[in-house]
């Protein structure tokens, strides 16, 4: 995984209530609360009791200072939980500074800004680009940011290059997602199919991503690393999920990090096929 470079302003561990304001998926208006976990001059973490799509903008206000300014939504730093979530947002506004807080500038010498080699998920172009502190925060927990593509000549996911994902795989990943695979290829269309001699085994999953949606679905091989399973959804490799494996209604299940490290579409439907390689979590 290649080393980002952070040398933008430093991060403060602060908590600011906020008031967010800002228009939903349907078009309508909202208002409310939040606060923030942690900041620096050109955007924040913040926690918030209403799920935010990626992308999408909303004006913050700072009440202690009557301070306010439009942000960006880069894109989750935790999955959802039952009272809200983590959200990475970035000033659009370069001169605002709503927190009331000097920041010190760079030191002569340093960039500005972090810098990481990434892939545009949709062309595949590779580009080392720069990154704000909150973008890197995105990047590290739900893999995926949001940026410009002068190819795409539009804004799309944006992850680590797919090459540096394949390097940091499990030894027996490969052959694991062969055998999967395989095995899909011989099902019978629109049948539950049997169990495959080369498909080591199929277990219940759930799978959570970061924006709260949740899947239960079968694995169509496993590994000590990690398991491969089949879908209609659209994941991004180098996308940040959650599961639970094998997953059981009737007993506690503990989930894992877990990162999309593979995946290839399936001819003939609207189903792909995706490697799953777990993620160990920070001590």
């Amino acid at each position: 995984m290649v080393e980002i470079n952070r040398r933008r302003t430093d991060r403060l561990k602060l908590t600011i209530l906020l008031r967010v304001k800002g228009l939903d998926d349907a078009g309508r208006p909202f208002e409310t609360d939040a606060h923030t976990l942690s900041l620096n001059r050109h955007g924040a973490r913040i926690y918030i009791s209403r799920a935010l799509s990626r992308g999408q903008f909303v004006h913050l206000i700072n009440p202690l200072g009557h301070r306010g300014a439009d942000f960006r939504v880069v894109g989750p730093v935790s999955p959802p939980m039952e009272k809200g979530g983590e959200w990475g947002v970035e000033c659009i506004e370069a001169k605002e500074n709503i927190w009331g807080i000097n920041f010190p500038a760079p030191a002569q010498g340093q960039d500005a800004e972090a810098q990481a080699l990434l892939e545009c998920r949709k062309c595949h172009n590779v580009s080392m680009l720069q990154l704000s502190l909150v973008e890197v925060d995105v990047l590290q927990t739900s893999g995926i940011v949001s940026k410009s593509c002068k190819t795409c000549d539009a804004t799309s996911p944006w992850g680590y290059a797919q090459k540096q994902l394949a390097v940091a795989g499990p030894p027996d990943e490969a052959a694991m997602f062969a055998e999967a695979r395989a095995g899909v290829a011989v099902a019978a269309p629109g049948r539950e199919r049997r169990r495959h001699r080369r498909v080591s085994m199929q277990l219940p999953v759930r799978i959570r991503d970061y924006y709260g949606a949740i899947e239960i679905t079968k694995s169509e091989d496993v590994s000590k690393g990690g398991f491969c399973f089949c879908s209609e959804k659209n994941f991004y490799v180098g996308e940040g999920i959650l599961v639970v494996c094998p997953y059981s209604t009737s007993s506690q299940n503990i989930e894992v990090h877990s990162i999309i490290v593979r995946r290839q579409e399936i001819g003939g439907s609207n189903r792909k096929i995706y490697g799953v390689r777990y993620e160990p979590t920070a001590g």
